[in-house]
């Protein structure tokens, strides 16, 4: 790994990436293929706009480990799917394990 001074760094792949990447598998995979990158399936973006409010006052990292379970709780994020959710899919969220300490984030007021 060699560090440069315009933000830039080289992980031994040959490949150069934002420095913020360097701490972790996670990021440097997430580097690689989607930030930066434009969005164009609905699926997609649907899932990055509630990933983005899940996030706040969370770091990313945690979001990107927990990817699978938000996957598997909000249906694949199929907004059709979502968009009927109800009473009993918001206290299943609560309860949801797999992306605790973000699911009060879902309910309605």
């Amino acid at each position: 790994m060699s560090d440069r001074d315009d933000g830039l760094i080289e992980l031994g792949d040959g490949k150069t990436r934002c420095s913020w990447c360097a701490s972790t598998p996670e990021y440097v995979a997430y580097h690689d293929a989607e930030w930066g990158f434009p969005v164009t399936d609905e699926r997609r973006l649907f899932e990055k706009l509630c990933l983005e409010g899940f996030q706040s006052g969370l770091s990313w990292l945690t979001i990107l480990r927990k990817r699978e379970a938000f996957r598997s709780a909000f249906a694949g994020f199929d907004v059709e799917k979502v968009a009927r959710f109800g009473e009993r899919d918001v206290e299943r969220l609560l309860g949801d394990a797999g992306i605790g300490g973000t699911a009060g984030r879902s309910s309605r007021p």
